[in-house]
């Protein structure tokens, strides 16, 4: 996104501000014992320390197939504005029991960074996650990373109903949480109680029930309002405790008590009228002096927006909070003692109308098939966005019912800790009913960002991770082999990129305890790292380096709070013309693949015998030399790969190699094929650990192979480490060791055919389902329009749903969506 001088929006830089300084003088002569700036000193002590980053990925779809593609394009924002220093975004698609299927790194940009999952026809269908942060949102609760669930289907079943998760059993269990307003019910104050209900596979449930006392006495009927959320009103008795009996509706009958009533303290009723935010104290005991003194304090993104000192015995017990100046976002209302202790909370929402203000006009929709069709993107501020455009065939992929886009995401769900249903709904109008409803997420779901005691005390989280700006190379450096640090020396690099030929130089510094860091490298792919420690004040000759593993080159980095849910299962008629249009789509796909040129048939009279014959004439024996296969010799070339697996991939025919390198998911016809070091046999564990650069020759045989111990019926893969002779060191730089180092993803780009053009590929049938896709969406700075043009497919339709997401400079968020 580009950054403008002159910014005519700057949201909490100038919004925030002007309403406490109207709000809080007021009250700036009522202070205890220094309490309102001991409050907020440590708030703005914590804002400044710890920034809350967000990430929020705009998705083509909500499931897929086999075959597929998933693109996206994400967006990082800072305290809620872009976050236009961020570099480097973690990407990651998990299968249902939170191991990592495939994963990312990402370029970020202007506060964006877009990329794509290629899903092989051999991933296993099922429920999986779409999880993405960076490194400084790991500091913090992981509850807070991005995360949507996705349905992968697998394409080859296309005339079959699947059922994603064959473990799940159909229950009517449910269970019920009960949220008294601020926190606590208190004996003799009538309090409001909101309540959750949730079946097993945790998502909402309808029920309705009755409060009853210990003595069987009804005193309240209740009944959920909206996903299963509800509200009550009750005021317990001391001595006497309270059960609600619930029956939920898929038939089940449960008990559940509810919280415990307090005999002291204080707590915060509230009342949003939109405009004004009323709220009241109330005692438990009027005549407890401990609670005479108190003040109400509210904070929005880590900024103080409004403080109140209150005084029960002057009657000083109720106020409001004006909204007209206050974005749209969580208000957080804590009430305080006098000696700053937090004794009750409350989450209200602020609704305004602050959206990006983002729409679609002059549609010229061409129904044909592979007819042309433009729509008029308009976006009529001035100043610099960044958004993304997916345009999908609405009669054969539907949005899901479960939504959170990035309105919902950004503004409610990156905020609360605990799974929310549906949150969309809540943005879809301002009705009364719908006001209602979000109310009730704000009294049912829990703010964690931080806890007031902690903060009040000077106990920040503890920061494991640096805030990144670009790829880090860390590491030690040792001499008298290892066992000594060599303090205060240094280690050169020359870096060398296969992709563009291009090379660098760079040297980094040794400190006291032998450590390096080299900060800020940019490059794609895999890069050979050429380096040498060296002592400063030649006091060793020979000198290690070691360099510390990211955790990102980690199997499972980051462990994940929210299961995969099962999707809302699917219409069978529905899903079987998806999954029918899915396969046909991916047969295509392979088909352009695997077009080549045909040479010209030759006859062979002499055969030359080549490098890779030699290699293996000092390394192959016995029946592991057939050439029923393929053989690499790695003595003839640098491989940038991170290891053997990685180096395979898309190298052999029929052999499928997808998932985590370190621990890949790998098939031939059907089976696995067995793997062989040095002819004896091995695991992928053992060969994932091997340095490719240790490795002379690889061959792969075809199914079947029964040359080694055990037989391989499914083909087999063989791996030969170097013998002397055979290690040329780092490829001619002379005293220079060879670390390989991984680096930001390629993004391949988005297929869509230009039909007014006439090219051999276009002879192809067109099934795509996803018709365009623009992460990078350029809006004229004149008109303020930007024009969305594609072609149709060959399937007869007669829709298309468009879904325009984006933020502008200012933190603000928009988003439209229409079918056509």
């Amino acid at each position: 996104m580009a950054s403008s001088t002159n910014r005519k929006y700057t949201r909490l830089k100038w919004i925030l501000p002007a309403c406490v300084i109207g709000i809080c003088s007021v009250f700036a002569s009522l202070p205890i014992n220094g309490l309102p700036e001991k409050v907020m000193k440590a708030l703005e002590e914590f804002a400044k320390r710890n920034p809350q980053e967000k990430v929020y990925l705009h998705v083509d779809r909500d499931y897929y197939a086999t075959g597929e593609t998933i693109w996206f394009k994400a967006y990082v924002m800072m305290q809620n504005q872009p976050s236009l220093s961020a570099t480097n975004l973690y990407v990651e698609l998990l299968n249902k029991n939170g191991n990592i299927a495939m994963k990312k790194l990402l370029p970020v940009g202007g506060a964006g960074a877009s990329g794509n999952f290629i899903l092989p026809d051999t991933l296993p269908a099922g429920n999986y996650q779409l999880r993405a942060y960076t490194a400084w949102m790991l500091n913090y609760d992981t509850d807070y990373l991005f995360y949507k669930n996705i349905a992968i289907y697998d394409s080859r079943k296309k005339n079959a109903l699947q059922v994603l998760d064959s473990t799940a059993v159909v229950s009517n269990d449910f269970a019920v949480q009960f949220f008294p307003e601020g926190g606590s019910l208190m004996n003799g104050v009538t309090s409001t109680v909101a309540f959750k209900a949730l079946k097993s596979d945790g998502y909402p449930v309808e029920v309705s029930g009755k409060i009853v006392d210990n003595k069987g006495k009804v005193v309240a009927q209740i009944k959920s309002e909206h996903d299963g959320m509800g509200s009550f009103d009750l005021e317990p008795a001391k001595g006497v405790t309270y059960k609600a009996q619930m029956q939920s509706a898929n038939g089940g009958s449960k008990e559940f008590a509810l919280p415990a009533a307090l005999n002291k303290g204080a707590m915060l009723k509230v009342f949003n009228r939109g405009s004004r935010i009323f709220f009241q104290t109330i005692l438990a005991n009027p005549l407890d002096t401990t609670y005479d003194d108190l003040m109400v304090f509210a904070q929005m993104q880590h900024q103080m927006v409004y403080r109140a000192m209150l005084k029960g015995s002057e009657g000083r017990i109720s106020g409001f909070i004006p909204t007209n100046q206050l974005p749209s976002g969580i208000l957080h209302i804590t009430l305080f003692t006098s000696q700053g202790l937090p004794v009750s909370e409350r989450l209200v929402f602020v609704r305004q109308n602050d959206q990006l203000d983002l729409s679609l006009q002059n549609a010229n929709i061409g129904k044909e098939e592979r007819e042309k069709s433009t729509i008029e993107l308009l976006v009529p501020e001035k100043m610099a966005t960044s958004l993304s455009v997916s345009i999908t065939d609405a009669d054969k992929v539907h949005p899901a019912i479960d939504e959170n886009n990035i309105v919902s995401n950004l503004l409610l769900t990156s905020d609360l800790k605990g799974y929310i249903y549906n949150p969309a709904f809540y943005f879809k109008d301002t009705s009364a009913t719908t006001l209602h409803a979000l109310d009730l997420v704000m009294l049912t779901n829990g703010w964690r960002r931080f806890v007031w005691n902690k903060i009040l005390n000077d106990t920040m989280p503890n920061i494991r991770y640096p805030y990144e700006q670009g790829i880090r190379l860390k590491g030690s450096t040792y001499a008298n082999n290892g066992s000594i640090v060599m303090a205060n020396g240094k280690v050169d690099f020359i870096i060398k990129n296969p992709i563009d030929s291009t090379t660098s130089f760079a040297s980094a510094p040794t400190d006291n305890k032998g450590d390096f860091v080299l900060d800020g490298l940019q490059f794609m792919d895999t890069v050979n790292i050429f380096y040498q420690g060296n002592d400063k004040m030649k006091r060793y000759s020979n000198v290690t380096v070691r360099f510390n593993n990211h955790f990102f080159d980690n199997s499972v980095p980051v462990k994940t709070p929210y299961a995969a849910k099962n999707p809302v299962v699917m219409d069978a008629s529905m899903l079987s013309a998806y999954l029918n249009t899915a396969y046909e789509n991916g047969r295509i796909a392979k088909s352009i693949a695997s077009r080549s040129i045909l040479l010209k048939e030759f006859n062979v009279t002499e055969r030359k015998v080549t490098a890779a014959q030699t290699t293996e004439s000092r390394y192959v024996s016995g029946m592991f030399t057939s050439d029923n296969g393929y053989s690499f010799d790695l003595t003839k070339e640098t491989p940038t790969s991170l290891n053997v697996f990685q180096y395979l991939q898309s190298r052999v025919a029929g052999l499928q190699i997808t998932g985590d390198y370190n621990n890949p998911n790998m098939t031939w016809r059907g089976g696995t094929p067995s793997l062989y070091l040095n002819e004896m046999p091995t695991d992928k564990s053992m060969i994932a650990t091997l340095n490719i650069n240790d490795i002379a020759l690889v061959k792969v045989f075809r199914p079947p192979f029964m040359g080694g111990i055990g037989g391989g019926a499914n083909g087999a893969i063989a791996i030969y480490t170097k013998k002397g002779g055979d290690n040329n060191g780092a490829d001619g730089v002379k005293g220079f060791e060879l670390y390989r180092k991984a680096g930001y993803s390629i993004v391949k780009e988005f297929y869509a055919p230009d039909y007014s053009q006439r090219k051999e590929i276009y002879s192809l049938p067109d099934k795509r389902l996803t018709l365009y896709w623009n992460p990078n969406v350029v809006v004229d700075s004149i008109t303020h329009t930007a024009t969305l043009t594609f072609y149709n497919n060959d399937i007869p339709t007669s829709h298309f749903r468009v879904v325009v997401e984006g933020i502008g400079e200012d933190g603000r968020v928009g988003r439209v969506e229409q079918t056509f």
